[in-house]
């Protein structure tokens, strides 16, 4: 169920679950107009007979609802501005997952489609347009207030070749050309956040911010980072450090969220449903620089709390009594209260802990006492004076609102059974009053409330049993009031801590209104009575980047950390300000006194020579495509293309959307980046991969070997390159490749079998390969065949093609003799004119024994196959009335030829003229192979299988 309440409007999106069918069958959408007395049905007035599936409500117009329909039924958002009043209908062609609504403009909403598509619309949902596909789930988000300049801008984690990028553009013009990669390179899955003045991503561990083009000064050795808050522009992240496994680390931020200082290790952490990460850690609203956490300390759980923005934490005290009144022994730090702090994400439960600005001090929260936080024995607890005392309210957890701006509370018992009960406290929780809102017990499933809103109606919802319809439980407890309160009806309350009267640097007085008093209070009165600055002390700032907190409450240097190197800017004056050490807590208003110990220094500015220069190119990659623009990224005053071009720049600011340059010719250049004055120079060098597309290899290889014999295999590549491709050659099950930058390698078969060989070629980013079966043998024979001049008109020029007419040739041949199909091999070649060859092989059986014999047998059986193909005898019919003669050419250079002879190697030309590069390959091969010279083990590519001559 959806429900919505705006003003006096209530919508309700019911569905029925059909348990039976496993599916949602049915939806109803309801709507009140006078906050819930009286409910209509809307479903005849939306025309829509579709199952609706969310129901949406725009942040900054809530008379603007926004439903969608079932995407396994129709795909349709329908749109109201009129509070749901009526409703306009608009197909979409694509499943909407999500929704994200501009945090200022009403009409513009970024859509999730269900295949990881993004689209965006400016007219609240009548019209939709791509903006990027690829997209992380939940990560993309409209622009951040006060760092983009236009508020159209999308920042999105999108998977570019299974990787994911950070990717800036503006939601209607995000084409290729429009958007920017701010970083260089590829970012950590899932890392992408957007919050407040603050983008941050991470690569490969290091987290870098996108606020004025930082990176984050975070732990080096860290496994994961979270981004955990960002009030007041100060960043509060959680580090996985190397020796953490299950806790992380809190780190607290200088302003602009760069330099990061430890404040507290080992917090405890958890995994909300869908896997992301939950860090114990929780802000006490009303009250800057108050914050709660869960440590774990030698296998226990304890909950501290800190009232300076993380500079000191503390153990929280328990309370003196039960909710009975029976005394509590718990003794600090052998004992102490422990609170749990989870928040609820439904806004229709309460979390484990609550508070509220409207109220400063008070805090509410499920917890237990004794030596660490457990599961089981759980209370409530309640604070009225910022955690300094505490009090147990109830022996069981509830859940608890605030109500009438925090002037009452509102608890219902945590049950699986049904209710009728509710209890109401006027006082802070020291007393509590029971009420019945139900006649029939009821399982509650939620309260919806307007907190701010001065009509005083809660809703309860849920069902009598669970199988009964939804009810809706309406409440108006304005009767618990006699009137608004006055001035008479309020008190001051000293905010302090442990009896320091200094809170975050300055004395604050609170108005609050006096317990017990049954007044309504304004939504305007004054929270904050007075407050007056204190005089700064050591707490007041913490350690800045660099530096640790020691015994004495001092920061000094840590061991890694050399102050006199820090990297200071002195481009727009000739000093700058030196830290001491500490740095003002974010908010802490202590007033320092005529000399300053804490403040940083102002110290003239040393010349330097430049270090740290960077060059990259903007996508982070090492390899661009020919012709193309490449853009590099880098600090400098010159730059080396390597290709004879040279830029020189005087303004570095010019520099600041990249310089780009074409390079015409494939290969790798070295580029280099120099920066240098009077003091000295530094330089940063890359070297890029410049290729062409390649299409597709082949490998050239002879489908039958000799043992022990080199032969020449060869890649060919389409289109050809010149010196910018890798060539890995594998062997059968060899666990490390030969590598190549030519096509060719030379290798020898040592055992007789069939042997595997597969050729990787690499070029850029791109990987392509080819693989043969060779068969290797001690000895066998060779025949060339051609083929009629028909099977030229139907020859594709493709491996299936070729493997397919071997294979019917080979079935013909061993029919016609009576030879196993087994011993015969047909290989043919590629290009035109169609051309194969034919490979007998000896019996393995009496190969090795009588090599006499079996030379003999493969001359007999040679020539019954020459007689047999001069005479034409080797049809087959290629389709109908096509048939197909295979004819003897000449015998090739088999193991019975003598290696002293030399054929004509003009015949053969003529025989083997080709149009295609692949035959052409092929063709030089045969030729070197007929020119023989009598070498002792024959020159590369020979195909013979003994050294005997005839």
């Amino acid at each position: 169920m959806g429900l919505v309440a705006m003003l006096q409007v209530i919508l309700i999106l019911t569905k029925l679950y059909d348990f039976n069918l496993g599916a949602v069958t049915e939806s109803s959408l309801w709507r009140s107009v006078n906050y819930g007395s009286t409910y209509t049905k809307m479903n005849d007035k939306i025309r829509s007979r579709t199952v609706l599936s969310y129901l949406y409500v725009c942040p900054t117009n809530k008379r603007k609802i926004m439903l969608l329909s079932d995407p396994e039924m129709e795909s349709a958002v329908l749109i109201s501005s009129d509070e749901g009043a009526s409703f306009e209908k608009h197909p979409i062609n694509f499943y909407i997952q999500s929704l994200l609504f501009h945090p200022a403009q009403e009409n513009w909403i970024l859509a999730f489609s269900h295949d990881s598509k993004l689209y965006s619309s400016m007219d609240f949902g009548r019209k939709w347009l791509l903006v990027h596909d690829n997209v992380m789930p939940g990560r993309f988000y409209w622009a951040a207030v006060g760092l983009d300049k236009d508020q159209d801008v999308v920042h999105i984690e999108t998977r570019i070749a299974k990787s994911p990028q950070y990717v800036r553009c503006r939601a209607q013009r995000c084409t290729e050309a429009n958007r920017q990669y701010l970083f260089p390179g590829y970012v950590d899955t899932n890392s992408l956040v957007v919050q407040d003045e603050y983008v941050f991503t991470q690569v490969c561990g290091e987290m870098l911010l996108y606020y004025k083009l930082y990176t984050a000064a975070a732990p080096s050795e860290h496994s994961d980072m979270h981004i955990i808050s960002t009030d007041e522009k100060q960043v509060f992240a959680a580090v996985q450090e190397w020796n953490q496994n299950h806790t992380y680390s809190l780190y607290i931020s200088d302003s602009p969220g760069v330099y990061f200082t430890l404040s507290l290790e080992n917090l405890r952490t958890s995994r909300g449903p869908a896997g992301n990460l939950l860090v114990d850690f929780y802000k006490v609203e009303g009250i800057h620089g108050m914050y709660l956490t869960n440590k774990l300390i030698d296998n226990r759980v304890k909950t501290f709390i800190t009232y300076d923005k993380g500079q000191t934490w503390a153990l929280l005290p328990a309370p003196t009594t039960d909710v009975l009144g029976n005394n509590l022994h718990c003794v600090l730090p052998f004992c102490s209260l422990h609170l749990h702090l989870e928040m609820s994400e439904n806004p229709y439960t309460s979390g484990r802990i609550s508070s509220k600005d409207s109220v400063p001090g008070i805090v509410i929260a499920t917890g237990n006492i004794g030596t660490e936080l457990s599961s089981t024995n759980l209370g409530m607890f309640i604070t009225s004076d910022a955690a300094n005392t505490w009090r147990q309210i109830f022996e069981e957890e509830h859940s608890v609102w605030f109500l009438d701006n925090g002037g009452a509370l509102l608890a219902v018992l945590h049950s699986n059974t049904p209710l009728r009960h509710l209890w109401i406290s006027l006082d802070e929780g020291k007393k509590w009053t029971r009420h019945s809102f139900s006649l029939a017990p009821l399982y509650v499933d939620g309260v919806m409330m307007e907190p701010e809103a001065e009509n005083h109606i809660i809703t309860f919802f849920g069902h009598f049993s669970h199988r009964s319809e939804w009810q809706l439980i309406k409440i108006d407890y304005k009767g618990i009031f006699s009137r608004r309160c006055m001035d008479g009806d309020y008190q001051t309350w000293h905010l302090h801590n442990k009896a320091e009267p200094c809170v975050m640097g300055e004395k604050q007085v609170y108005m609050k209104r006096r317990p017990g008093n049954r007044c309504m209070l304004t939504q305007d009165y004054s929270r904050i009575y007075s407050s007056e600055p204190c005089p700064c002390r050591s707490y007041d700032f913490e350690c800045d980047y660099g530096f640790d907190r020691q015994s004495d409450g001092k920061c000094s240097p840590a061991f890694w950390f050399n102050p006199n190197t820090t990297t200071k800017s002195c481009s727009t004056s000739q000093s700058f300000l030196n830290s001491t050490g500490y740095r003002k807590v974010l908010s802490n208003n202590c007033k320092e006194g005529g000399r300053s110990v804490f403040s940083p220094r102002r110290q003239a500015c040393q010349p330097s020579p430049p270090r740290g220069l960077r060059l990259s190119t903007s996508q982070g990659e090492l390899a661009a495509p020919a012709g193309t623009n490449v853009t590099f990224l880098v600090r400098l005053d010159q730059l080396h293309f390597g290709d004879g071009i040279k830029i020189t720049y005087s303004n570095l600011s010019r520099t600041s959307d990249g310089i780009k340059h074409v390079y015409s010719a494939t290969g790798i250049y070295r580029v280099t980046a120099l920066a240098e004055n009077s003091q000295g120079s530094d330089s940063s060098t890359l070297f890029l991969h410049i290729t062409s597309p390649v299409e597709r290899v082949h490998l050239s290889a002879p489908m039958v070997v000799s043992r022990q014999r080199e032969v020449n295999l060869t890649a060919v590549v389409w289109p050809s390159h010149s010196r910018t491709l890798t060539f890995f050659w594998w062997f059968d099950n060899s666990s490390e490749p030969r590598i190549t930058l030519e096509g060719t390698v030379s290798h020898t078969f040592q055992s007789e079998g069939t042997s595997k060989v597969t050729v990787q070629l690499s070029s850029g980013g791109v990987v392509i390969q080819d693989s043969k079966r060779i068969t290797v043998k001690e000895l066998f024979k060779s025949l060339l065949l051609s083929f009629s001049p028909a099977l030229d008109d139907h020859n594709p020029d493709i491996g299936e093609w070729r493997a397919d007419v071997g294979r019917v040739v080979r079935r013909a041949l061993a029919q016609a003799s009576g030879f196993p199909a087994d011993r015969l091999l047909v290989s043919l070649y590629p290009g035109l004119p169609t051309v194969g060859e034919l490979f007998i092989l000896p019996d393995t059986h009496t190969q090795s024994e009588h090599k006499k014999s079996t030379q003999e047998a493969l001359e007999r059986v040679s020539d019954t196959f020459i007689n047999v193909l001069n005479q034409g005898l080797i049809q087959f019919e290629l389709k109908p009335e096509v048939r197909i003669i295979v004819y003897m050419t000449q015998q090739t250079l088999a193991p019975h030829v003598d290696p002293g002879s030399i054929h004509s190697g003009p015949a053969l030309l003529m025989l083997l003229s080709v149009v295609s590069v692949g035959l052409a390959a092929f063709f030089i091969y045969k030729f070197k192979r007929s020119q023989r010279v009598p070498l002792p083990e024959g020159p590369p590519g020979e195909r013979t299988g003994d050294k005997e001559q005839r």
